[in-house]
């Protein structure tokens, strides 16, 4: 499939854990607990959970090539982006993540989180989360094969998509949040895409208190 970044020469792939398939948490204890979090621990998210919720959200779950989240005709518009601040074993940045290798392509390093604050419209929970989860979509994909039906087809699978990394964050202990308030254009400046930007997911350490 056409990717909508450039790649620099010499940038490695971070291969992930492998996800568990088994979980000690039951789907019905994570739906009852799912909570929206906006407020996070300044504690570090590990590799493995990031791995784990990023296979939620879009891992290939067979060789045919299909994945977590239903899709429209297999066309599969969906990608992700995470935005790492608080990752143990990951430099900060933004990166790509590949759904066949279950791995990340880092396609920007520095920090950030503040710059996607502020393109949330300053939401405070986007800047303290470990990572954030950027949702985008191909609509041309989905398009090619539904025609004008395909924009509602792309936003069901958007909302899949989301709700599986939510319950897997909350089954891992984690929280996370949807935002879906956001300039689309700075969001897309940021991470350097030409896609649709649908969801951004703010992923961390619940706060108590």
């Amino acid at each position: 499939m056409q990717k909508f970044f450039k790649i620099k020469s010499g940038d490695e792939d971070v291969v992930l854990p492998e996800p568990k398939r088994v979980g000690s948490v039951s789907i019905e204890e994570a739906i009852e607990s799912r909570r929206s979090v906006r407020t996070f621990e300044k504690k570090p998210v590990t590799i493995e959970e990031l791995s784990q919720i990023l296979w939620a959200g879009q891992g290939e779950i067979n060789e045919a090539g299909k994945r977590t989240a239903p899709s429209a005709g297999a066309t599969y518009p969906i990608e992700l982006y995470v935005v790492v601040a608080n990752v143990n074993g990951l430099k900060q940045g933004i990166y790509y993540y590949n759904y066949e290798a279950n791995s990340l392509k880092i396609l920007k390093k520095g920090k950030f989180a503040r710059q996607i604050r502020k393109a949330a419209l300053d939401q405070e929970s986007v800047e303290n989360a470990s990572l954030n989860i950027i949702v985008s979509a191909q609509f041309s994909r989905t398009e090619s094969r539904y025609g004008s039906r395909a924009k509602r087809y792309v936003f069901m699978e958007c909302g899949h998509v989301g709700q599986n990394i939510q319950l897997q964050a909350t089954a891992i202990g984690l929280g996370s949040v949807i935002v879906g308030a956001f300039r689309d254009d700075e969001i897309k400046e940021a991470i350097g895409i030409k896609e649709d930007v649908l969801y951004v997911i703010p992923v961390g350490r619940y706060k108590s208190g």
